[in-house]
């Protein structure tokens, strides 16, 4: 069997696939993150896992996730893999956005986008990525995505920027000190993306408020203008991503505005993933 693993920074899913695409197996975990997070801290996961499924069925692994993984926390993560698989015969971890490709366009050419709690943007040829936008991180780029706009929030939260009501509201619900934040930053699981990222939904909530809609708004153009257009994007492009597909009315609109057209949306790339390995 196949185990097919797609992870983001605030949760990673785990399927079982028999050798005729049929999934055996579904589950949800804690995110990892291969380029933030320290391979000690994604081990855990990996073997609560593991022990979860009958590991004897287990001959192939695909692992798609977020980050670029090093030379050495590949090879860490094989040995992991191969002491908790005894009948793996190939491991193999590629990038989110590959799969993102994968379950956008299958064999064929095309343009794919990731908006969740990060981003990112591609040409696909079929087969591999051949042009790419760097993402950046949350730190440096991520622009469009979930952890961005939790960025943009913050910045002005703390700033005192924000309307009175917005405010109000957000300290109800959140630890809105500066200490508070500062500690969530650093210390929320060893991904300050999944925080950022976790209020997205609040700031949602109040689209309808001049000043979220012009933040959340702001953040989509910013998007299309520095990630999209710098790849010259002449076909429709494919959106995956929960944050995407849950503010897809949105992102149509600033596309439109943009002159860019989305051709799907798709929470996830996982459930298109079967398909593609099993040879359907």
């Amino acid at each position: 069997m196949i185990l097919i693993i797609e992870s983001g920074a605030t949760k990673s899913r785990w399927m079982l696939v028999d050798k005729f695409g049929k999934t055996v197996s579904d589950t949800l975990l804690q995110g990892m993150n291969i380029s933030t997070q320290e391979v000690a801290l994604i081990e855990p996961i990996i073997r609560g896992a593991a022990y979860s499924m009958d590991v004897k069925l287990v001959e192939e692994v695909y692992l798609y996730t977020a980050g670029v993984p090093s030379e050495v926390s590949s090879i860490q993560l094989k040995h992991i893999f191969s002491e908790l698989f005894p009948q793996l015969k190939s491991f193999n971890i590629e990038s989110d956005m590959l799969a993102a490709c994968r379950a956008v366009c299958g064999h064929k050419e095309g343009f794919v986008a990731i908006l969740g709690t990060g981003s990112n943007f591609c040409h696909y040829d079929g087969e591999k990525i051949d042009l790419r936008v760097n993402s950046g991180g949350y730190i440096l780029g991520d622009e469009g995505s979930a952890a961005r706009l939790g960025i943009l929030f913050l910045s002005d939260h703390i700033k005192g920027l924000i309307p009175e009501e917005i405010e109000g509201e957000f300290a109800k619900r959140f630890d809105a000190s500066y200490a508070g934040i500062v500690a969530k930053l650093y210390s929320y699981g060893g991904s300050p993306s999944a925080y950022l990222g976790s209020l997205a939904p609040f700031i949602m909530e109040h689209y309808e408020h001049p000043y979220i809609k012009e933040l959340v708004d702001s953040n989509f153009r910013s998007f299309f203008r520095r990630c999209v257009k710098t790849l010259g994007c002449q076909l429709p492009i494919g959106v995956v991503g929960g944050f995407g597909c849950a503010c897809k009315d949105m992102i149509k609109t600033i596309a439109a505005e943009e002159g860019v057209k989305i051709s799907c949306f798709i929470p996830s790339p996982a459930v298109m993933l079967p398909a593609f390995h099993c040879g359907e």
